[in-house]
């Protein structure tokens, strides 16, 4: 992941900031497609589903707090939303 992307992802604290940091995803696999490991939609979803199954492992080889009590539901509707909103 480019720094830049990093950069943005380091500082989502608003719903602002997680729109822009979408775009941000999108424009970078538009512009940066071969970089990306997962570049089509079923593999990139197929990774989202195995990354947070293994979130926690992540977070404590990093050595970040992790809670169970996330806001879970409204990641997945943003996801549902996202296969029909226009």
């Amino acid at each position: 992941m480019s720094s830049q992307l990093i950069d943005r992802l380091e500082n989502v604290k608003t719903r602002k900031d997680l729109s822009e940091f979408v775009s941000a995803l999108l424009k970078d696999l538009e512009n940066n497609n071969t970089e990306w490991e997962n570049a089509s939609l079923d593999d990139f979803l197929e990774a989202m589903s195995g990354w947070i199954e293994d979130m926690d492992g992540y977070y404590k080889n990093q050595g970040k707090p992790f809670s169970e009590d996330q806001p879970w539901k409204i990641f997945a509707e943003i996801l549902y939303a996202s296969k029909v909103y226009e």
